[in-house]
C-alpha cells in the first residue's frame, strides 16, 4: 500500500489568478486519526490560500508540540516552516517577523501548546500586536499523550476515563478580548462555509489574528459527556453573523438595510450572500463582543464568527518604528550610518 500522492493531474483543472491548481496547496498525507478534526481546518487552510491566489512562498507556517502542531506538514508543502519546542511557536514566529516583515506568518498550535506551557508567549504576542495569524485547533485533550484533560476542557465535562473534570476551563477567546487582540474569531472544523473565509480575512488583517477553531479528538474526546465532541458543538454551537470575506480590488458598493439580507456578485463572477449584523451586534466593540461572549456562555452556546477586529493598532513594526524594508535584507551601508552619526547618539547617553 503506497501513501505517496500522486504527482500527475488533469491538465484541465482550474488555476488561480497566480497559476496554481488546489493541490499546489497541499502537503503529505496526513498520519493523524481519520477523522480528525485538525484535518479539516488543515483543508480550510488549503481552500483559503487557495482563493485568495496566495503564492506559497510568501508564505511561513510555524508550529509548537502536539497533534495540531503536525499539521503544517499536511498543508502548503512550498511554504516556509519551522517546527519549534512547545510552547514556543510565538517568540520564533516575532524573531522571524521582525527579520522579514514581507511574509505572511500563519501559527498552529494546540490548546495545550498555548493555554499551559505556552500561554506567557500566546499573550505577548497579542500585547505587542504581532502582524501573524494564530490558530489553536481546540480539542480539550492531550491526544498525543493519551487524552489526558487540557486547560481548555470545560468545568464538568467528563474524559473518555470516565473522570469529571474539576477545573474552570480557560477560555482563550475571552481572553483574546480581554488583552485587546485586533482580530478575534471562533469557529468549528466542520465548518468551512464559515472557517475558510474567517481564514482568508485573518491573513488580510495587519495585526494580530486570533482563530479559535474547535477541533474534536474522535479518539479520546468525542465521547458522551464531553464538551468538544462532534455531537455537543452541533447542538450548542450559535453564529454571531454569515460571515464572507472580499479581498481588496476595486470598490463593490451595496447598500441595504439592517438585520436583512443580500446577493453581491463579484469580481470572478461569484455570488455571495451577505446578512447584515443586527443593529445591537457590533463587532468593533471589545466590551459587546465580551459581553456577548459570556452570554452565550451562560446560556451553554458556543459563539462563533468575527467577535471583535480592530484595524486602527498598529503592528509590532509600527511600534517600533521600524523600516519598511526587511530587516534581513539591509545592506552594511543602511545598518552602519558612518562614524559622525554613531558619535552623535553615543554623546546623548553621557
Amino acid at each position: 500500500m503506497s501513501y505517496d500522492k500522486p504527482k500527475f493531474h488533469h491538465p484541465l483543472l482550474k488555476k488561480n489568478k497566480v497559476g496554481y491548481i488546489k493541490t499546489d496547496y497541499e502537503g503529505v498525507i496526513s498520519t493523524l486519526c481519520a477523522g480528525c478534526g485538525h484535518d479539516s481546518i488543515s483543508g480550510a487552510i488549503v481552500q483559503a490560500c487557495y482563493e485568495i491566489s496566495l503564492e506559497p512562498h510568501k508564505l511561513a507556517k510555524l508550529s509548537g508540540i502536539g497533534c495540531s502542531s503536525k499539521t503544517p506538514t499536511y498543508f502548503l508543502s512550498n511554504s516556509h516552516g519551522f517546527n519549534s519546542v512547545h510552547g514556543r511557536m510565538p517568540s520564533i514566529t516575532t524573531g522571524a517577523n521582525m527579520a522579514n516583515r514581507d511574509l505572511i506568518y500563519l501559527g498552529v498550535s494546540g490548546d495545550g501548546d498555548t493555554a499551559s506551557i505556552g500561554m506567557g508567549q500566546f499573550v505577548h504576542a497579542i500585547r505587542r500586536n504581532l502582524n501573524m495569524v494564530y490558530i489553536v485547533m481546540n480539542n480539550g485533550c492531550y491526544g498525543l499523550t493519551k487524552g489526558q484533560d487540557s486547560a481548555t476542557a470545560d468545568f464538568g465535562s467528563i474524559s473518555k476515563a470516565g473522570s469529571d473534570n474539576p477545573y474552570q476551563a480557560i477560555d482563550l477567546v475571552g481572553l483574546a478580548l480581554e488583552l485587546n487582540a485586533t482580530f478575534v474569531g471562533r469557529s468549528f472544523s466542520g465548518d468551512k462555509s464559515q472557517l475558510v473565509p474567517m481564514i482568508k480575512a485573518a491573513m488580510a488583517h495587519p495585526g494580530f489574528a486570533f482563530l479559535d477553531v474547535i477541533s474534536p479528538c474522535v479518539t479520546f474526546n468525542n465521547n458522551a459527556g464531553s464538551t468538544k465532541s462532534y455531537s455537543h458543538v452541533r447542538e450548542h454551537i450559535e453564529s454571531t453573523s454569515i460571515f464572507d470575506f472580499v479581498p481588496h480590488e476595486e470598490e463593490i458598493t451595496i447598500d441595504y438595510p439592517e438585520g436583512e439580507s443580500a446577493e453581491l456578485a463579484l469580481f470572478d463572477g461569484s455570488k455571495i450572500h451577505l446578512s447584515k449584523l443586527a443593529p445591537n451586534w457590533n463587532p468593533t466593540d471589545r466590551f459587546s463582543a465580551v459581553n456577548r461572549l459570556h452570554d452565550a456562555k451562560a446560556r451553554g452556546q458556543i459563539l462563533t464568527g468575527l467577535l471583535y477586529i480592530n484595524t486602527d493598532d498598529q503592528d509590532l513594526h509600527g511600534k517600533l518604528n521600524t523600516v519598511d524594508k526587511p530587516l534581513n535584507q539591509l545592506t552594511q551601508e543602511e545598518l552602519c550610518p558612518g562614524s559622525e552619526a554613531l558619535e552623535e547618539v553615543n554623546a546623548s547617553f553621557r
